[in-house]
C-alpha cells in the first residue's frame, strides 16, 4: 500500500459525495486508503497541545518582528488601549460621551439596588461601577460591554455569603468575606485566561444558561417583593415556596399601601418607557434614563410628603467619598480563606460566562473579534483590583451593554465616562439619595431582570433538542424551587451528563444507495435510498473510545441481527458483507481497536466479511500500527462506501 506524504492531522477526509472517480462497470478501479507518514510522539503531543490551548495562534503577530516591536506588541496585548488610543478622535469621543452618560444614568440606581441584593451597603454598588470599568477600559478588547454589578451575580454572591455569615449580626466579617470572594473570583478569571483554559466555560451549555438566568430572574423579582410591598419581616430563603409563604403570611399586617403605590406606579412607568424604546430604536434613551428619573421623582415625593414617617422604607445615609482601600480586609488565612475561595470560584465563573457571552454577542453585531482569553485576564484583573478598593464582583451587564451599543459607543471610553459620572456622584450627590424609597429600587430591579426570562429561547430549545430543554428546565426549576447554587449545580450537572451521553452513546445509522448516484446515505433521512442485497452498510457518527467502544460493537451487532431477521423473513440473500462507514470516526483508541477485533472475530464465525470505508488519517494510522489492518486485510479497506459495495458485490450493486 503506497503512502502519500502529508501531515497526519488536519487533513480533510475524502468521501464519495466530494469527489468522483472513473469507474469501469466490469473491473472497477479501487482507490486504496493511504497511510500517512509516521509521526513521533513529541510531534503528536505538540499538535494536540497547540490545538487545545493555542488554536487561535496568538503569537502570529510576533513572527518576524524586531525585539522592540515584539515588546510593543506585548504591551499592547495586555493593554489594548495603547493600540486603539492612538487612533482615537473627537468624532469617536462624541459617541462615547453620549453612551457613557446614558449608561451612567442607568447604572447608578441599579448599582444601589444590586448592592442591597447582595446584602451590602448601597455605596459598594457605586464603588463597583467606578474602579472596575476603568481597569477594563485599559485591558478589555470589547468596544460595547458595560462593566458593573449585575443582578444574577449579586444574588448568587449574596446567597453564598449569607450561607456562611449573617450580615445583620456580623456585618464586618460579612464584608470581609465579600471582598475575599471578589479577590478569588478575579484570580480564577485571570488564571483561566492566562493559562488559556477559557474552553472550560463552554461546558455550561446555552440551554442551561437560559434556564439558570430565567430562574434567577424570577428569584430576584420575588426577592424584591419585600421592598415592593413594604414588608418588614421577610424570609432569608430564596426558593419560591418560602418567599410566597412569607408574602402571604404578612398580607394582613405587613404590607404598606403607600409603598405599593410608589412601586407599582413607577414599575408601570418603567415598563412603558421600555415599550416605547422597543417600538422606536431612536428613543433608546427613554428606557435608559427612566430609572434615574424614577429615583429623582420618587425621592422628591417622599421628601416633601415625609412618607418615610408613614412606613415607607428609604435608603437613609449613603457615605460620600471615593473607594477606600480594602486590601487589609481580605482574608489570606484563617477559616474564611477557603470559604472565600469557593464562593469566589463559583461567582467568578458565572460572571465570566455572562461577560464573555455579552462581549461575543455585540462583537458579532459590529463584525469585530474579541480574544476570549484576554477578556478573562481583563475581567480577572479588574476584580482583583476591585477587591482591594472596596468593590464586589463586577462583570458585563447585558442591559447596560445593550444601551451602550444603541447609544452609539465607539470604544471602551464610554466606560470611563460612566466611571467619571459615578465618581462625581460619590463625591457630591450621595446625600441626595437619603430619601430614595426602597420601593423604587425594587421596581427598577424587577424591570431590569424581566428580559432575562427568555421564553422564546426556551421554546426554540424545545423544538431543536429535547435533551437541551431538560437541561434548561432542570436549571430553571432548581433555582426557583431550591436555591441559586443548586440551580447552577443542576445546570452544570445536566450539561456534563449530556456530554457523557453523547460520548458514550454515539449515533449509528444504516446507509442505502441513492438511486442514480454512487452516494450512500442514512435510510431514515432518505427513504428512497435502497439497500444492497447481501450487504449491510453502517455509519458510526463518533470517535470510538474506551467509553463507547463496547456500545458501538454491540449496536452494530444488533443492527446486523435485526437485518438478518428481516432478510430471512423476506427470503432475500443473506448478509455476506458488513461495511462500516468511518468518515465521521475522527479518532480511535486501543479499546476501540479491540472492539473492532472482537467484531471481526464474531463476524468470521457467522461467515460475514467485515469491510471498512473511508477511515481518516489518524484512524488508518492507528489501524496499521495496531496490525488490525493486517488482520482484516488491506484489500478490505476502501476509500469510499461506493467502491466498497462495488468490490464486495459488483453485480448486485449494478442492478440496483
Amino acid at each position: 500500500m503506497s503512502a502519500r506524504a502529508h501531515p497526519v492531522d488536519g487533513d480533510e477526509d475524502i468521501s464519495a459525495a466530494d469527489v468522483s472517480f472513473p469507474q469501469q462497470r466490469d473491473t472497477p478501479y479501487v482507490h486504496k486508503v493511504e497511510v500517512p507518514p509516521k509521526q513521533n510522539l513529541f510531534n503528536e503531543f505538540m499538535y494536540t497541545f497547540k490545538e487545545t490551548f493555542f488554536h487561535d495562534d496568538p503569537l502570529r503577530h510576533f513572527k518576524d518582528q524586531s525585539v522592540s516591536k515584539k515588546f510593543t506588541l506585548g504591551i499592547q496585548s495586555v493593554f489594548p488601549v495603547i493600540e486603539w488610543g492612538r487612533k482615537y478622535n473627537l468624532k469617536m469621543f462624541r459617541g462615547d460621551l453620549i453612551a457613557g452618560l446614558t449608561i451612567a444614568s442607568l447604572c447608578i440606581p441599579q448599582d444601589i439596588g444590586y448592592a442591597k441584593l447582595a446584602s451590602l451597603d448601597p455605596k459598594y454598588g457605586l464603588y463597583s461601577s467606578f474602579v472596575p470599568p476603568l481597569v477594563y477600559a485599559c485591558m478589555g478588547s470589547s468596544k460595547d460591554i458595560a462593566i458593573g454589578p449585575v443582578a444574577v451575580v449579586s444574588l448568587l454572591l449574596g446567597t453564598l455569603l449569607r450561607a456562611e455569615i449573617d450580615p445583620n449580626t456580623n456585618p464586618n466579617e460579612y464584608l470581609r468575606l465579600a471582598f475575599t470572594s471578589t479577590f478569588f473570583a478575579g484570580v480564577t478569571q485571570a488564571a483561566l485566561g492566562f493559562f488559556r483554559l477559557g474552553f472550560l466555560i463552554d461546558f455550561l451549555s446555552h440551554a442551561a444558561i437560559v434556564g439558570f438566568m430565567g430562574g434567577a430572574a424570577i428569584t430576584i423579582a420575588l426577592q424584591q417583593l419585600k421592598g415592593f410591598l413594604g414588608i418588614n419581616k421577610f424570609t432569608k430563603k430564596t426558593d419560591i415556596i418560602a418567599v410566597l409563604s412569607s408574602v402571604i403570611s404578612s398580607a394582613h399586617h405587613g404590607w404598606n399601601w403607600q409603598t405599593i403605590l410608589i412601586s407599582a406606579s413607577f414599575l408601570i412607568f418603567l415598563l412603558l418607557s421600555k415599550f416605547i424604546g422597543k417600538k422606536n430604536k431612536k428613543l433608546f434613551w427613554i428606557p435608559a434614563i427612566a430609572p434615574l428619573v424614577s429615583v429623582v421623582i420618587s425621592t422628591f415625593l417622599v421628601y416633601i410628603t415625609r412618607a418615610d414617617k408613614k412606613g415607607v422604607q428609604i435608603v437613609k445615609h449613603l457615605d460620600k467619598g471615593l473607594n477606600p482601600s480594602s486590601l487589609r480586609l481580605i482574608y489570606f488565612s484563617g477559616d474564611y480563606l477557603l470559604k472565600g475561595f469557593r464562593i469566589g470560584v463559583v461567582s467568578g465563573m458565572v460572571a465570566l460566562t455572562e461577560a464573555v457571552a455579552i462581549g461575543r454577542t455585540f462583537a458579532a453585531m459590529k463584525d469585530y473579534q474579541i480574544d476570549g482569553n484576554k477578556e478573562m485576564v481583563a475581567l480577572g484583573a479588574m476584580n482583583v483590583i476591585g477587591s482591594m478598593t472596596s468593590c464586589y464582583v463586577s462583570t458585563g451587564s447585558f442591559s447596560r451593554s445593550a444601551v451602550n451599543f444603541m447609544a452609539g459607543c465607539q470604544t471602551a471610553v464610554s466606560n470611563i465616562i460612566m466611571s467619571i459620572v459615578v465618581l462625581l456622584t460619590l463625591l457630591f450627590l450621595t446625600p441626595l439619595f437619603k430619601y430614595t424609597p426602597n420601593a423604587i429600587l425594587a421596581a427598577i430591579i424587577i424591570n431590569a431582570v424581566i428580559p432575562l426570562i427568555d421564553v422564546n429561547a426556551a421554546v426554540l430549545i424545545f423544538k431543536i433538542d429535547k435533551l437541551d430543554f431538560v437541561a434548561c428546565m432542570g436549571a430553571f426549576f432548581g433555582v426557583i424551587f431550591v436555591s441559586v447554587e443548586i440551580g447552577l449545580l443542576v445546570a452544570v450537572g445536566i450539561s456534563f451528563a449530556k456530554i457523557l451521553l453523547q460520548v458514550t452513546r454515539p449515533r449509528t445509522a444504516i446507509l442505502g444507495k441513492i438511486p442514480g448516484t454512487s452516494v450512500h446515505r442514512n435510510i431514515n433521512q432518505y427513504p428512497e435510498a435502497t439497500r444492497i442485497p447481501g450487504v449491510l452498510t453502517i455509519r458510526v457518527d463518533s470517535a470510538i473510545y474506551f467509553s463507547n467502544s463496547n456500545y458501538v460493537r454491540e449496536r452494530i451487532q444488533r443492527w446486523l441481527t435485526d437485518e438478518e431477521e428481516m432478510v430471512k423473513a423476506a427470503s432475500l440473500p443473506r448478509i455476506q458483507f458488513l461495511i462500516i462507514e468511518m468518515s465521521p470516526v475522527t479518532d480511535i483508541d486501543t479499546s476501540g481497536i479491540h472492539a473492532l477485533e472482537d467484531l471481526y472475530k464474531s463476524l468470521r464465525k457467522r461467515d460475514i466479511q467485515l469491510v471498512l470505508a473511508n477511515p481518516g488519517s489518524v484512524v488508518i494510522h492507528k489501524l496499521h500500527v495496531s496490525h488490525f489492518a493486517d488482520m482484516l486485510g488491506h484489500d478490505k479497506i476502501y476509500l469510499t462506501v461506493a467502491e466498497a459495495v462495488d468490490s464486495c458485490s459488483p453485480k448486485l450493486s449494478d442492478e440496483v
